[in-house]
């Protein structure tokens, strides 16, 4: 059983950026794929933002490419997401997942609200 507990929500002006961290643990090892998502109000789908790899591989969603940075600290177990230039459509419940390719398990953090608006 992997663990996800994000961070880093809460309100923020149009033009300005975040910094959101997703925590994992549990004991996992091998090749994972932690990614970040989003969940529109009132949207069912969530939608990709991007993904860092075990082996640290990055890919964005093309809405966020350019403004979204994300980063991974292998000692802390932690990714980061840093997004900048922040549009009310960036308005969502972040989630992390945490995709263990290996065991073929796939786990969910409670998400983090983030809003944009003055």
């Amino acid at each position: 059983q992997v663990h996800i507990v994000e961070s880093g929500g809460g309100l923020v002006q149009p033009g300005g950026s975040l910094r959101l961290s997703c925590a994992a643990s549990g004991g996992f090892y091998g090749y994972y794929i932690m990614g970040w998502y989003r969940q529109a109000p009132g949207r069912e789908q969530r939608e990709l933002v991007g993904t860092i790899d075990s082996n640290g591989q990055i890919n964005y969603a093309a809405d966020v490419m350019g403004r979204a940075t994300i980063s991974k600290d292998n000692a802390l177990n932690t990714m980061y997401l840093e997004m900048n230039s922040l549009k009310s459509e960036d308005t969502a419940v972040y989630l992390c997942n945490f995709n263990w390719v290996m065991t073929r398990q796939n786990f969910w953090g409670q998400g983090t609200q983030v809003t944009v608006s003055s």
